[in-house]
Protein backbone atom coordinates (compact mmCIF):
# COMPACT_ATOMS: atom_id res chain seq x y z
CA UNK A 1 0.00 0.00 0.00
CA UNK A 2 1.78 3.53 -0.97
CA UNK A 3 0.44 5.96 0.79
CA UNK A 4 1.51 9.47 0.10
CA UNK A 5 1.72 10.72 3.60
CA UNK A 6 3.79 13.67 2.61
CA UNK A 7 1.55 15.16 0.39
CA UNK A 8 -0.91 16.01 2.83
CA UNK A 9 1.32 17.31 5.56
CA UNK A 10 0.95 14.16 7.33
CA UNK A 11 3.87 12.64 9.08
CA UNK A 12 5.17 8.21 7.93
CA UNK A 13 5.40 6.35 10.64
CA UNK A 14 5.20 3.15 8.91
CA UNK A 15 3.75 2.12 5.38
CA UNK A 16 0.37 1.57 7.11
CA UNK A 17 0.37 4.11 9.64
CA UNK A 18 1.03 8.12 10.14
CA UNK A 19 0.15 10.97 11.81
CA UNK A 20 -0.60 14.81 11.63
CA UNK A 21 0.38 17.34 14.66
CA UNK A 22 -3.07 19.44 14.64
CA UNK A 23 -2.59 23.34 14.88
CA UNK A 24 -3.47 25.24 18.13
CA UNK A 25 -2.38 22.36 20.75
CA UNK A 26 -0.17 20.59 18.69
CA UNK A 27 -2.09 17.52 19.61
CA UNK A 28 -1.88 13.99 17.53
CA UNK A 29 -4.08 12.56 14.80
CA UNK A 30 -2.92 9.34 14.27
CA UNK A 31 -3.74 6.65 11.05
CA UNK A 32 -3.85 3.37 10.56
CA UNK A 33 -4.95 2.19 6.91
CA UNK A 34 -5.72 -1.59 6.39
CA UNK A 35 -6.81 -3.62 3.44
CA UNK A 36 -10.74 -3.91 4.82
CA UNK A 37 -10.32 -1.28 7.63
CA UNK A 38 -9.20 2.10 8.76
CA UNK A 39 -8.64 3.30 12.04
CA UNK A 40 -8.17 7.15 13.43
CA UNK A 41 -6.78 7.41 16.74
CA UNK A 42 -8.20 10.56 18.30
CA UNK A 43 -10.52 13.33 16.51
CA UNK A 44 -9.30 16.78 17.36
CA UNK A 45 -10.36 19.90 18.83
CA UNK A 46 -13.76 21.00 16.88
CA UNK A 47 -16.35 19.08 14.16
CA UNK A 48 -14.56 21.42 11.77
CA UNK A 49 -11.14 20.12 12.72
CA UNK A 50 -12.49 16.19 12.29
CA UNK A 51 -14.32 17.19 9.18
CA UNK A 52 -10.51 18.17 7.81
CA UNK A 53 -9.53 15.09 9.16
CA UNK A 54 -11.79 12.79 7.65
CA UNK A 55 -10.98 15.01 4.29
CA UNK A 56 -7.47 14.00 4.69
CA UNK A 57 -8.25 10.57 4.83
CA UNK A 58 -10.10 10.80 1.84
CA UNK A 59 -7.37 12.28 -0.14
CA UNK A 60 -4.78 10.33 1.41
CA UNK A 61 -6.91 6.86 0.66
CA UNK A 62 -9.54 7.52 -1.67
CA UNK A 63 -12.88 8.76 -1.21
CA UNK A 64 -14.17 4.91 -0.65
CA UNK A 65 -11.82 4.27 2.10
CA UNK A 66 -13.42 6.23 5.05
CA UNK A 67 -12.88 5.97 8.72
CA UNK A 68 -13.90 2.61 10.01
CA UNK A 69 -12.75 2.70 13.61
CA UNK A 70 -12.00 5.43 15.66
CA UNK A 71 -9.86 5.32 19.21
CA UNK A 72 -10.40 7.89 22.01
CA UNK A 73 -6.81 8.68 24.11
CA UNK A 74 -8.64 10.15 26.85
CA UNK A 75 -11.48 12.67 27.23
CA UNK A 76 -10.04 15.88 26.89
CA UNK A 77 -11.59 18.04 24.41
CA UNK A 78 -8.67 18.25 22.06
CA UNK A 79 -8.77 14.75 21.37
CA UNK A 80 -12.38 13.96 21.01
CA UNK A 81 -14.38 17.04 19.86
CA UNK A 82 -14.14 15.83 16.15
CA UNK A 83 -15.17 13.05 16.65
CA UNK A 84 -19.12 13.78 15.52
CA UNK A 85 -17.76 14.52 11.78
CA UNK A 86 -16.69 9.94 11.71
CA UNK A 87 -21.07 9.23 12.41
CA UNK A 88 -20.26 5.87 10.87
CA UNK A 89 -17.63 4.58 12.72
CA UNK A 90 -17.58 2.13 15.78
CA UNK A 91 -15.72 4.30 18.36
CA UNK A 92 -13.56 2.87 21.13
CA UNK A 93 -12.18 4.05 24.57
CA UNK A 94 -11.26 2.88 27.70
CA UNK A 95 -13.88 1.60 29.94
CA UNK A 96 -15.46 4.52 32.07
CA UNK A 97 -14.80 7.16 28.86
CA UNK A 98 -18.53 6.40 28.01
CA UNK A 99 -19.85 7.08 31.10
CA UNK A 100 -17.71 10.28 31.97
CA UNK A 101 -18.44 11.84 28.68
CA UNK A 102 -21.87 11.17 28.92
CA UNK A 103 -21.87 13.59 32.05
CA UNK A 104 -18.96 15.59 31.49
CA UNK A 105 -19.87 17.44 28.04
CA UNK A 106 -20.73 20.72 29.88
CA UNK A 107 -16.75 20.74 31.62
CA UNK A 108 -15.50 20.09 27.90
CA UNK A 109 -17.17 22.97 26.42
CA UNK A 110 -16.05 24.85 29.04
CA UNK A 111 -12.27 24.06 28.70
CA UNK A 112 -12.58 24.52 24.84
CA UNK A 113 -14.06 28.06 25.14
CA UNK A 114 -11.50 28.70 28.32
CA UNK A 115 -8.49 27.70 25.61
CA UNK A 116 -9.70 29.72 22.66
CA UNK A 117 -12.11 27.69 20.74
CA UNK A 118 -14.73 29.52 19.50
CA UNK A 119 -17.82 29.32 22.18
CA UNK A 120 -20.67 28.71 18.98
CA UNK A 121 -18.23 25.74 18.15
CA UNK A 122 -17.88 24.60 21.17
CA UNK A 123 -21.51 24.51 21.94
CA UNK A 124 -21.86 22.71 18.60
CA UNK A 125 -19.37 20.27 19.50
CA UNK A 126 -20.60 19.89 22.75
CA UNK A 127 -24.40 19.02 21.19
CA UNK A 128 -22.85 16.26 18.87
CA UNK A 129 -20.71 14.65 21.39
CA UNK A 130 -20.08 11.19 20.46
CA UNK A 131 -19.60 8.14 23.03
CA UNK A 132 -17.78 5.33 22.62
CA UNK A 133 -19.46 2.36 21.97
CA UNK A 134 -17.21 -0.01 22.94
CA UNK A 135 -15.03 0.01 25.77
CA UNK A 136 -11.30 -1.19 26.45
CA UNK A 137 -11.04 -2.44 30.26
CA UNK A 138 -7.55 -4.87 29.42
CA UNK A 139 -6.51 -5.35 25.73
CA UNK A 140 -8.47 -5.56 22.53
CA UNK A 141 -6.89 -6.76 19.33
CA UNK A 142 -9.54 -5.22 16.15
CA UNK A 143 -8.10 -7.10 12.56
CA UNK A 144 -8.17 -4.17 10.11
CA UNK A 145 -7.01 -6.24 7.31
CA UNK A 146 -3.57 -6.32 7.15
CA UNK A 147 -2.18 -4.91 10.20
CA UNK A 148 -3.92 -6.28 13.70
CA UNK A 149 -3.60 -3.08 15.42
CA UNK A 150 -4.03 -3.34 19.63
CA UNK A 151 -6.23 -1.41 22.07
CA UNK A 152 -4.57 -1.17 25.13
CA UNK A 153 -6.10 0.76 28.54
CA UNK A 154 -2.68 2.21 29.76
CA UNK A 155 -3.45 4.26 32.87
CA UNK A 156 -4.63 5.70 34.77
CA UNK A 157 -2.32 8.29 34.35
CA UNK A 158 -2.90 11.16 32.76
CA UNK A 159 -6.45 10.83 33.14
CA UNK A 160 -8.49 7.97 34.65
CA UNK A 161 -9.05 6.76 30.91
CA UNK A 162 -5.66 6.26 29.00
CA UNK A 163 -5.77 4.30 25.75
CA UNK A 164 -2.71 3.47 24.19
CA UNK A 165 -2.36 2.06 20.27
CA UNK A 166 0.10 -0.42 19.07
CA UNK A 167 0.85 -0.90 15.44
CA UNK A 168 2.77 -4.14 14.79
CA UNK A 169 5.99 -4.52 13.22
CA UNK A 170 5.99 -5.30 9.73
CA UNK A 171 6.73 -4.66 6.14
CA UNK A 172 10.14 -3.85 7.31
CA UNK A 173 9.10 -0.98 10.08
CA UNK A 174 9.32 -0.90 13.91
CA UNK A 175 6.48 -1.07 15.88
CA UNK A 176 4.65 1.82 16.38
CA UNK A 177 3.09 2.85 19.64
CA UNK A 178 0.44 6.18 20.46
CA UNK A 179 0.55 6.94 23.33
CA UNK A 180 -1.64 9.75 23.95
CA UNK A 181 -0.96 12.31 26.62
CA UNK A 182 0.66 9.76 28.90
CA UNK A 183 3.72 10.62 26.97
CA UNK A 184 4.18 14.54 25.91
CA UNK A 185 7.55 15.37 23.92
CA UNK A 186 7.00 19.47 23.47
CA UNK A 187 6.89 20.26 26.95
CA UNK A 188 6.24 18.90 30.50
CA UNK A 189 3.22 16.17 30.82
CA UNK A 190 0.35 18.22 31.77
CA UNK A 191 -0.92 17.40 35.46
CA UNK A 192 -5.07 18.11 35.59
CA UNK A 193 -7.32 17.75 38.41
CA UNK A 194 -8.22 14.61 36.76
CA UNK A 195 -5.25 13.13 36.66
CA UNK A 196 -4.00 10.13 38.32
CA UNK A 197 -0.09 11.02 39.62
CA UNK A 198 0.41 8.02 42.04
CA UNK A 199 -0.10 5.80 38.77
CA UNK A 200 1.05 7.34 36.01
CA UNK A 201 4.82 6.29 36.15
CA UNK A 202 3.84 2.50 36.09
CA UNK A 203 1.58 3.18 33.07
CA UNK A 204 4.49 4.40 31.25
CA UNK A 205 6.28 1.05 32.35
CA UNK A 206 2.75 -0.62 30.38
CA UNK A 207 3.92 1.62 27.04
CA UNK A 208 7.59 0.55 27.28
CA UNK A 209 5.90 -3.23 28.05
CA UNK A 210 3.86 -2.99 24.71
CA UNK A 211 6.51 -1.40 22.51
CA UNK A 212 9.61 -2.45 23.44
CA UNK A 213 12.85 -0.89 22.82
CA UNK A 214 12.98 -0.46 18.94
CA UNK A 215 9.67 0.75 18.85
CA UNK A 216 8.38 4.97 17.40
CA UNK A 217 6.38 5.97 20.78
CA UNK A 218 4.20 8.47 19.51
CA UNK A 219 3.11 11.18 22.56
CA UNK A 220 0.00 13.00 22.42
CA UNK A 221 1.58 16.17 21.82
CA UNK A 222 5.24 16.56 20.56
CA UNK A 223 7.72 14.96 18.18
CA UNK A 224 8.05 11.41 18.15
CA UNK A 225 10.36 9.81 20.53
CA UNK A 226 12.26 6.74 21.51
CA UNK A 227 12.09 4.65 24.53
CA UNK A 228 14.69 5.81 26.13
CA UNK A 229 12.82 9.02 26.04
CA UNK A 230 9.90 7.27 27.45
CA UNK A 231 11.88 5.90 30.57
CA UNK A 232 13.13 9.47 31.44
CA UNK A 233 9.82 10.74 31.42
CA UNK A 234 8.92 8.34 33.58
CA UNK A 235 11.45 9.10 35.93
CA UNK A 236 10.78 12.67 35.74
CA UNK A 237 7.21 11.96 36.53
CA UNK A 238 8.20 9.91 39.55
CA UNK A 239 10.08 12.53 41.40
CA UNK A 240 7.57 14.98 40.45
CA UNK A 241 4.72 13.22 42.00
CA UNK A 242 6.89 11.06 44.91
CA UNK A 243 6.15 7.97 43.72
CA UNK A 244 8.49 5.06 44.05
CA UNK A 245 10.17 3.11 41.47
Amino acid sequence: MDIRWEERGWERLSPRAGRCRLPGWDATAGLVAGDTGVLLYDTGSTPSEGAALRADVAALLGPGRPVTHVALSHPHFDHVLGTAAFTDAEVYGAVGLAELLARGGGALYEDAVREGVDAAEAALARDALVLPGHAVSGELTLDLGGPRVLLANAGPGHTAHDLALLVPAGDGSAPVLFCGDLVEESGEPQAGPDAITSRWPAALDRLLALGGEDAVYVPGHGAVVDAAFVRAQRDALAVRFGVSL
